[in-house]
């Protein structure tokens, strides 16, 4: 059974758990709200909804209402439950007519923004979608053909997430550091084409591989280009794919030196110094900048760093180089990670050394989020 919120897949069970989801004939939902919307007599008008209240609530799972064999019309049922409760405990009629229209509207159309497939009209669905600025994720999505084997790849539900707000199905997602290909996968989950680009030909050569073992449900194109990005002519690349422009860049940069990726002098995380990997990550930003849609959206993922005992803000320095080339700051988000490979079976010794040399050992990393606007 569909969503029926602008034929978005269904939640993950991650998000919350088992949703029961309620399909009604969508004429007869409708019309059945209209006449509530011409009662005036409040105390009727709750009777009527604390009855429809009572079969939504007593109703088995995938239960079709009102004859729904067409024009299907699709409730999260705890949620059209809290909706029927407000209308019921409304105290004027004015207030419960406005909560019915709400309602009416929601089954009636699909009113999404501009660079997503949010229906805003039944918001309240989306509770898998994150909107805090804090994002606390207990472990690493490891479904599906998301595998730790890639040293220095990033949790999947932070593409996962970037994908649901700034993207619609069918849009282009342009990957310069694809590495193990987490975001190609999700992109194939969720309805994307991607295009990665990676500059060690073993790790291309393997992302592709497990990369195509995802399901691709959604007929989408994951590829996977051989190369340095900063050289790569991303527009030739995309034109070649039938398309001039992509919807959203996702950028995972390695955090300068904290882990050394290969011995090719083009990595960044070879770069001889930090300012030196900061305008080798703006050269990239300039080369995507460029197919990168107006009033789209770029998301850098990235951390801090030491250098001799001193922190190192790289990630606010690698938000700089992104400002200087056109885009505009949307949000900063905060992401807590609690193991890596590199510290793994190591927390103690961490602690140790955070107590002898008066630092505090890092739990965190950012997620810069950009707009291009028009005309910059």
């Amino acid at each position: 059974m569909g969503r029926g919120r602008g034929h978005a897949a269904a939640p993950d069970e991650a998000a919350f758990a088992n949703p029961v989801w309620l399909t009604f004939h969508r004429g007869h939902l409708t019309r059945f709200l209209a006449e509530c919307l011409e009662e005036m007599d409040l105390t009727v008008l709750r009777g009527r909804m604390a009855r429809l209240r009572e079969t939504v609530r007593a109703v088995p799972v995938d239960h079709y209402l009102f004859d729904a064999t067409a024009d299907p019309a699709v409730f999260r049922q705890d949620i059209l439950l809290g909706e029927i409760d407000q209308i019921v405990e409304a105290r004027t009629i004015s207030r419960a007519h406005y909560y019915i229209s709400r309602l009416k509207a929601g089954a009636e159309r699909v009113q999404c923004g501009d660079v997503n497939d949010i229906n805003l009209l039944r918001w309240k669905e989306y509770d898998e979608v994150l909107t805090d600025s804090l994002w606390l994720l207990k472990r690493r999505d490891t479904s599906g053909a998301h595998l730790g084997w890639y040293w220095g790849n990033f949790v999947p539900q932070i593409p996962h997430q970037l994908l649901l707000r700034y993207t619609k199905q069918g849009d282009w997602v342009v990957d310069p550091f694809v590495g193990s290909g987490t975001t190609l996968i999700e992109c194939r989950r969720l309805g994307r084409n991607g295009l990665g680009v990676e500059l060690d030909a073993e790790v291309a050569a393997r992302a592709r591989q497990i990369v195509a073992e995802e399901p691709n449900p959604h007929d989408v194109v994951s590829d996977i280009v051989e190369g340095d990005s900063a050289a790569v002519d991303f527009s030739a690349s995309l034109i070649a794919r039938g398309v001039d422009a992509a919807q959203l860049v996702i950028l995972h940069p390695p955090y300068h030196d904290i882990i050394r990726f290969s011995d090719d002098p083009r990595g960044l995380s070879n770069a001889a110094s930090v300012q030196e990997f900061l305008e080798m990550l703006g050269q990239i930003v300039e080369r995507t900048a460029l197919v990168l849609e107006e009033d789209r959206y770029l998301a850098l993922v990235i951390g801090d760093k030491y250098l001799r005992g001193e922190w190192v803000p790289l990630g606010f320095y690698a938000m700089q180089q992104v400002l200087q080339r056109g885009f505009r700051l949307k949000s900063i988000v905060v992401k807590n990670f609690e193991k890596t490979r590199a510290k793994r079976q190591q927390q103690a010794l961490w602690r140790y050394r955070a107590l002898v040399g008066g630092f505090y050992v890092f739990k965190h990393e950012y997620i810069f989020i950009f707009r291009r606007c028009s005309g910059e």
